[in-house]
């Protein structure tokens, strides 16, 4: 049996207490997220609506597709295809807000576009990823064989993200010097919790992982450069502001692998290669995006 071949029948070590706490820190990860959120934002799309549209063009329906086509052209083995597909569904990750601010971006854009997306996530996640996952023969194949249930994953995605949405929105509204608190608090301990996550994940497969990181570092590598590429590209192709085009290059490039992990150990077992290149994608985006953002902080 061959490297790739083995990626697909390979499952991930996640106990069930491991994806709760996964479930609970993702949660508090979107609370504190929204906690800097206020239903007036959402206006700011109102009167801001370029930016917005093509920033939900490029995330939602650019993304998914290019990366169809990538899947095209490198022939991942299935469990990898489906990994790349969920990441690409799943909305904006948690830090974009912060990437945003430090590479002097336009961050009411990306404060909007992360309520936004964090809320039609609910529905788009789940079919972005059947669509898609579906057009690809051997992807398509092996969702049959799993059977997911796609009304369970809309409960899911709904509970994890759009209910500490809402419940942050109206901390902010009605205890907005307790959420100011808080905000700075959780802020960075999101990204603690998040990167521990995925050390725990990291180091309970070692082995799986020094044995494919090579494979799963190229096709993260280009997953990730196509979608930072058609962010940055979907703004400067419509004459968007740098401050835009920054947000929409963050925004695109940095996915919620969170979500995506729990998608996996909910419904997939822990499926090797879908895991392992979430996991990897958790763990490159902050690279790429932290590195990214403080070339333009000092550049502008």
């Amino acid at each position: 049996m061959t490297p790739n071949s083995e990626l697909d029948s390979i499952q991930l070590n996640f106990s069930s207490s491991d994806l709760l706490l996964l479930n609970l820190a993702l949660a508090l990860i979107m609370y504190g997220v929204a906690l800097d959120l206020r239903f007036e934002d959402f206006k700011y799309l109102a009167k801001n609506p370029k930016g917005f549209i093509l920033g939900v063009f490029s995330q939602f329906l650019l993304l998914p597709f290019l990366t169809w086509c990538l899947v095209l052209i490198m022939k991942p083995p299935p469990s990898v295809a489906l990994g790349m597909f969920l990441v690409a569904a799943c909305p904006g990750g948690n830090v974009s807000n912060f990437l945003t601010s430090l590479a002097k971006g336009n961050t009411a854009l990306s404060v909007s576009l992360t309520g936004f997306s964090s809320i039609i996530c609910i529905i788009s996640t789940p079919l972005n990823f059947a669509l898609w996952a579906g057009l690809y023969a051997p992807t398509s194949n092996l969702l049959r064989d799993i059977s997911l249930n796609y009304t369970e994953a809309f409960t899911t995605v709904a509970l994890i993200l759009g209910l500490p949405l809402i419940l942050g929105i109206l901390t902010h509204k009605y205890a907005p010097l307790f959420a100011q608190k808080a905000s700075k608090i959780l802020k960075p301990l999101s990204i603690l919790i998040f990167t521990a996550f995925i050390v725990i994940a990291f180091a309970g497969n070692f082995d799986l992982f020094t044995k494919y990181i090579s494979l799963i570092f190229l096709w993260v590598l280009a997953h990730n450069f196509v979608a930072l590429g058609s962010g940055f590209l979907t703004g400067k192709i419509f004459k968007l502001p740098l401050a835009d085009v920054k947000t929409m290059t963050i925004e695109t490039g940095i996915q919620n692998s969170g979500l995506g992990l729990v998608l996996i150990f909910t419904y997939f077992d822990g499926l090797g290669g879908m895991a392992i290149i979430t996991a990897w994608w958790g763990i490159w985006h902050l690279i790429s995006g932290m590195t990214i953002a403080s070339l333009w902080k000092l550049k502008v």
